[in-house]
């Protein structure tokens, strides 16, 4: 179709026909219990995200909790809920059925006429867990606490993967043990942090040790557990199981019998006194669940589906490619929702539905609490393929969790420049603690006497810290999106750019007598482009994010930066210098850098002024030259993947390649390969790679919208042969509406304003 200009008006007050809260086509239904954990479903709100699953006629659930971090710096499981029945409906006409649009689980069962139901949903309000049964019959339920965490454990070898130490453990690691309490009306079950954390070693490792206590520590006096409430349940007695390959103690609760029964459990963690701490998590359970609280959260995930949605080929069924990419478009971003409100950002290598290790890799014989990559260990790069999608699919509420990880640790991102190297700016590295500070393992123990103490001794992570810049470009759209407010966010992205201008002035005075090259231009060097190109000059994908971040900085109101302000950053962009490019086989290419020393990972930075830079690519003078990167650059062609974190499905569906970001797309949103279709990896990382999906959901995003100055481009890169039906969300608060169907739109609003279209 030739390009052709539509202005279209201005659609107020009413919904779209499209029926964007029609998603029960979506739903997953088995009518077959479980294997395992393996085969479990995903459920949350809030900060809570549980794994259900029905095995051997029980229902069983892990509980996560964001933010739920021990001394060693693992993102603790709060242990595992089994539920019994008797007489057991389970037995027959078994179903298990996760509904999208109520962000529930019902699980029924029973003969004709004797039906059961159960159903499991998290308040998105109070991070409590409610649990329903409901049935014809009178019937005893059996709740039993499971822990693994009840003694101490010694993580040894590949399973100190899951917290700070990885491969270095600077002694013998132990996991303390939990704490349990049965209290008249409730069963406690808690962790709290001996007083000395892996902050504390990691302060002393990296010499930072006189200035501890201005450092944020995240870890110290941390409780993490929660609470079931004992109104319904009579403690009964303890023992002890084991399953798969991990021991574990029960505390067996018992109700009376009864046609309907209701459980709630309420999950918490704080730095807090354990009092304290006991006094909130039991606030949340003191009085049953209202209908107003089941309601606010059925309200809640209507508004949540009535932002955007994206199906494909939705008159068809499963077994039919577009329908399943459409339907595991929605699975993933439901599995986001499931940390909406989260004090920490979804992680990730497994967000909240990690469960045991052993059924991702047979030699992993280790606790459910596992997962590749560590639990308090935030790693950019795969992080902001998470966070990227939210602002299309209108989810802004979801993203300041993110921001805000960035945010609480400026001070000691500053402390540690001015230490290091007597400047101002913040150094945030590339695997970054939750406390501000570089992994200890990555840091390494073992460093030579003379080596920069700022710089990690790692052939990898070696000065690289430009990942913090997308995190400030995603905030400053944030605001451009829907107008948010980032005053508190300002001095985080100014002193991010003021880092990069202090330390590379820093770094040429110490080579020679100038700051600035010939050309009155900053010198990147030592730098690095990703983890890939290694002790680079002028690596482009730095220098492009720097550009991006400081122009848009520049042009923010005067009510978020002065005008005094406004203006350095202008100068501070005439001192970057210009991307560059290089010749293969006589054509222009976007270059990874001036030059570089070594390749040590399989990254295509080369492409990352395309996304998420917004510098080259459809409605661009600069598409052909970025189109031939793609196609031609022998390193992006090798690295060429659709697994994990490999972003070239958003790099096709950015330059307009209909057929690449189709086949990517295709191999990355297909279904996981196991039971939940979404649960997939585990890729470079683990299962389920929330870097995997959110990749996904940025390419699909960008096949059907993208946005070029005052025009915005529909369906740049869509095969024309899939039907499709899609709400997403633009810039200065425009919201596009459209549907694709037997090659033609039968409907194409923008609401909020009058915007050039392109299609």
């Amino acid at each position: 179709m030739s390009l052709r200009y539509l202005f279209l008006l201005l659609f107020l007050g009413t919904e779209s026909l499209s029926g964007q809260t029609d998603l029960e086509k979506y739903n997953i239904q088995w009518t077959t219990q479980s294997k395992n954990a393996a085969e479990s479903m995903p459920l949350g709100g809030k900060d809570i995200g549980l794994n259900v699953w029905v095995e051997d006629n029980d229902i069983l659930f892990y509980m996560a909790q964001s933010g739920s971090f021990d001394e060693n710096n693992t993102l603790l499981k709060q242990g595992r809920i089994r539920l019994r029945l008797s007489p057991n409906p389970l037995k027959d006409n078994f179903s298990q059925l996760l509904r999208l649009k109520t962000g529930d689980i019902l699980i029924r069962g029973g003969k004709k006429g004797q039906e059961t139901e159960i159903k499991l949903w998290v308040d998105v309000y109070s991070s409590v867990i409610n649990i329903h049964v409901n049935g014809v019959q009178k019937i005893e339920s059996e709740v039993f606490y499971e822990s693994w965490r009840f003694e101490d454990l010694f993580p040894k070898g590949r399973e100190n993967n899951m917290n700070s130490w990885k491969w270095a453990p600077p002694t013998t690691v132990v996991t303390k043990a939990d704490r349990f309490e049965v209290a008249p009306s409730f069963f406690y079950f808690y962790h709290h942090n001996l007083p000395t954390t892996a902050f504390d070693t990691v302060v002393e490792q990296q010499q930072l040790i006189a200035y501890k206590d201005s450092l944020v520590n995240p870890l110290k006096e941390r409780i993490s557990g929660g609470v079931l409430a004992l109104r319904n349940l009579t403690f009964k007695d303890t023992g002890f199981g084991k399953y798969q390959n991990t021991a574990f103690k029960y505390w067996r609760f018992d109700s009376k019998s009864a046609r309907s029964n209701r459980f709630q459990i309420s999950l918490f963690n704080a730095q807090d006194s354990l009092a304290g701490w006991k006094s909130t998590v039991t606030q949340r359970v003191q009085n049953p669940t209202t209908k107003l609280a089941q309601s606010k959260t059925l309200t809640w995930w209507a508004d949540f589906w009535n932002r955007s949605h994206i199906k494909i080929n939705y008159e068809k069924d499963e077994s039919d490619l577009g329908f399943r990419i459409g339907r595991n478009y929605q699975l993933f971003r439901y599995m986001l929702a499931c940390n909406a409100y989260g004090e920490y950002p979804t992680k990730f290598n497994g967000g909240l539905f990690t469960y045991d290790p052993v059924f991702v890799d047979s030699s992993y014989t280790f606790t459910p609490d596992f997962r590749n990559w560590g639990g308090g260990t935030f790693t950019a790069q795969n992080q902001r393929l998470v966070y990227w999608p939210m602002l299309r699919s209108g989810d802004l509420d979801m993203m300041p969790a993110q921001f805000e990880f960035y945010n609480r640790l400026l001070t000691n991102a500053e402390l540690r420049t001015k230490i290091y190297w007597g400047h101002r700016g913040a150094s945030f590295t590339e695997q970054l603690e939750n406390f501000g500070l570089p992994n200890p393992a990555e840091y390494g123990w073992k460093r030579p006497a003379n080596f920069d103490a700022g710089i990690e001794y790692n052939a990898w992570l070696e000065y690289q810290w430009d990942n913090v810049l997308e995190f400030c470009y995603m905030i400053l759209k944030y605001h451009g999106y829907q107008r948010q407010d980032i005053l508190q966010y300002i001095p985080l992205i100014e002193s991010s750019l003021t880092f990069f201008d202090e330390h590379y002035q820093y770094l040429a005075n110490r080579r020679g007598r100038k700051a600035l090259d010939e050309k009155g231009k900053l010198i990147i060097y030592p730098g690095t482009a990703a983890e890939t190109y290694k002790m680079a000059y002028n690596p482009n994908s730095t220098l492009a994010g720097l550009r991006r971040v400081a122009s848009e900085l520049s042009q923010l109101p005067e009510t978020l930066l002065s005008t005094e302000r406004k203006e350095f950053w202008k100068k501070f962009l005439d001192r970057l210098p210009e991307i560059s490019f290089r010749e293969i086989n006589g054509t222009a290419l976007i270059a990874p850098a001036i030059v570089w020393e070594r390749m040590n990972n399989t990254e295509s930075p080369q492409l990352y002024p395309v996304f998420p830079w917004d510098m080259f690519g459809v409605g661009r003078d600069s598409l052909t030259i970025a189109k031939n990167t793609y196609l031609l650059d022998p390193d992006v062609q090798k690295f060429r993947s659709h697994v994990g974190w490999r972003q070239h499905n958003i790099f096709a569906a950015r330059l307009g390649l209909i057929d690449e970001a189709k086949d990517l797309l295709s191999k990355k949103l297909e279904d996981s390969g196991r039971r939940f279709p979404a649960f997939w990896g585990p890729g470079f990382d683990w299962v389920p790679d929330h870097n995997w999906g959110g990749s996904g959901m940025i390419g699909l995003q960008e096949m059907l919208m993208q946005e070029v100055g005052d025009e915005v481009y529909v369906l740049p890169t869509w095969p024309k042969e899939w039907n499709v039906d899609f709400k997403l969300h633009g810039m200065d608060n425009n919201i596009l509406e459209g549907a694709w169907k037997e090659n033609e739109f039968i409907r194409l609003e923008m609401k909020n304003r009058t915007k050039k279209i392109i299609k």
